[in-house]
């Protein structure tokens, strides 16, 4: 495991009653994500860090994203006894890592107060740095204890004796001996964030500055739900003690709706501005609260490969032209042969080997569409093509069950015992599946008069399994008649290998 402790702003009272929004940015990252002791956020991205191109990379963004909830968090402004600690990521920002989350957490209490780390590691830490010893800290170092090691040392029976038992099971799950059980931050289903005003607010300006921190909970809880936002309200509450017996009403509110989906809090922010500047405050403002009236999904689209089209002609935006995926294609056609450069296309077929066909790629680009509007003939050929996915979905219900590689021609398998074998007899996991199609392709195909089925595919499928060749797709032939005169000819069973999970 591999944890990441940034710390939380420090408060002169009591901490906020919404203190979970301030980690609702990191669950992008990782779903492991705690509050520990109101001062630190703890991450465990044993399991994503791979996802992020690795843990100095995904660190870097942890770094950047927190940098970026500076108004929500009050990252880079955390001090310790020695002041804000510089590192690579960028200025005054301090963050401790480990194997177990209390000794991220110790790492951060380190750096805070601008000491450095022992040479010897965790053992040289000194006892403060773990929150269940601090009581016990002058008594320890009164007989000498004043460092993880040392304490370890000592006998457990009389430390517990003394100390209690839970000193025990902190200092075994800090070394990571012991397991530890964490609340785990989780979101809200509907997003709704109050926040006391530091000082009375009493122009829009000023109310808008406020209302920058919910803002950015607002784009964490967006971010981890994967959706973007189609209408807001901002409501807020007049401090009515200033207004000398003049009647006004206790809130105000302001509703701001956008035209698509987004996660732009700057674009927000621009429209609340707007809708701001022309609101009046009936009195000055003591408390504001922001509410997520709608959202909608936003799926993430992958990177294309080439160059983004808005990119202009003339080398621009910082990289070389622009080409157009039709122009790519052409080009590569014309120095490559036509029939070297291929694209699918979905076919009306339940047959696997022939649901699609490889056709010239400038054939299948081009796309009967006005000339002169590149965007128009871009939305077309999309739709198009996410119409014949959902239509190839839809005409075959076991799709998800179909693997990503198929042979061509299919392997004949032996049996054993009625059982195909492949690297060792198959075990059947899922199945059969039924197929029958094809006939009409047995006179193109120049079957045999002899065998009026060999156009036929009348194959039951199965997903099997063995631990030498995993999970593989394999059918089985229908019981066919050799001859319309002979009813008792048959045509034994016989087993193919067709796909091959990966």
């Amino acid at each position: 495991m591999h944890w990441i402790a940034l710390p939380l702003p420090c408060w002169e009272d009591e901490p906020p009653a919404d203190l979970g929004a301030l980690g609702w940015w990191a669950l992008r990252f990782t779903p492991r994500v705690a509050l520990v002791d109101g001062e630190a956020l703890l991450l465990e991205v044993s399991t994503t860090e791979r996802l992020w191109g690795g843990r100095d990379a995904l660190l870097a963004q942890v770094c950047e994203a927190w940098a970026l909830a500076g108004p929500a968090t009050g990252a880079g402004t955390r001090t310790g006894p020695g002041g804000p600690v510089a590192h690579p990521h960028g200025p005054a920002l301090v963050w401790g890592s480990g194997p177990t989350a209390m000794l991220a957490q110790a790492v951060l209490r380190m750096a805070l107060a601008g000491r450095a780390l022992p040479s010897r590691m965790p053992q040289g830490l000194p006892l403060h740095t773990l929150t269940a010893l601090r009581p016990h800290v002058a008594s320890l170092e009164r007989m000498g204890c004043r460092t993880w090691g040392a304490l370890q040392a000592l006998p457990r029976a009389g430390v517990a004796r003394r100390f209690g038992a839970a000193v025990l099971q902190a200092l075994d799950q800090a070394l990571g001996h012991a397991p530890q059980a964490h609340t785990w931050l989780e979101l809200p289903e509907s997003f709704g964030l109050s926040v006391e005003l530091p000082a009375l607010a009493e122009s829009a300006d000023a109310l808008l500055w406020s209302a920058g921190r919910c803002l950015t909970a607002l784009q964490g809880w967006l971010q981890a739900r994967q959706q973007g936002v189609q209408g807001v309200e901002l409501t807020w509450r007049h401090d009515l003690r200033r207004i000398d017996g003049v009647a006004v009403p206790p809130t105000g509110m302001v509703q701001v709706r956008t035209a698509q989906a987004t996660q732009d809090m700057a674009h927000l922010r621009r429209l609340l501005s707007e809708n701001l500047a022309r609101t009046t405050l009936a009195a000055p403002a003591n408390h504001i609260a922001l509410r997520l009236l709608e959202s909608a999904a936003l799926p993430h689209r992958s990177a294309s490969l080439l160059p983004p089209d808005d990119r202009r002609s003339d080398g621009g935006a910082g990289g070389p032209p622009a080409e157009a995926l039709h122009q790519l294609v052409e080009r590569l056609s014309a120095r490559l042969g036509t029939d070297r450069v291929l694209a699918p296309v979905l076919q009306a077929d339940h047959r696997p080997e022939r649901m699609q066909q490889w056709r010239p790629a400038a054939e299948v680009l081009r796309v009967a569409t006005p000339a002169d509007s590149t965007a128009a003939r871009r939305v077309s050929t999309a739709a198009a093509r996410a119409a014949a996915t959902d239509a190839a979905l839809d005409a075959t219900p076991d799709a998800a069950l179909q693997p990503t590689w198929l042979l061509n021609p299919p392997r004949r398998l032996a049996v054993q015992g009625n059982r195909p074998c492949h690297h060792g007899r198959l075990r059947l996991l899922d199945g059969p599946h039924r197929f029958e199609a094809g006939w009409w392709t047995a006179a193109q195909d120049g079957a045999d008069p002899a065998h009026p089925d060999a156009g036929l595919a009348l194959r039951d499928y199965f997903v099997a399994y063995n631990e030498v060749a995993g999970l593989v797709w394999v059918f089985r032939e229908h019981l066919a008649r050799l001859s319309q005169d002979t009813q008792a000819s048959v045509r034994p069973h016989r087993w193919f290998l067709h796909g091959i999970f990966g």
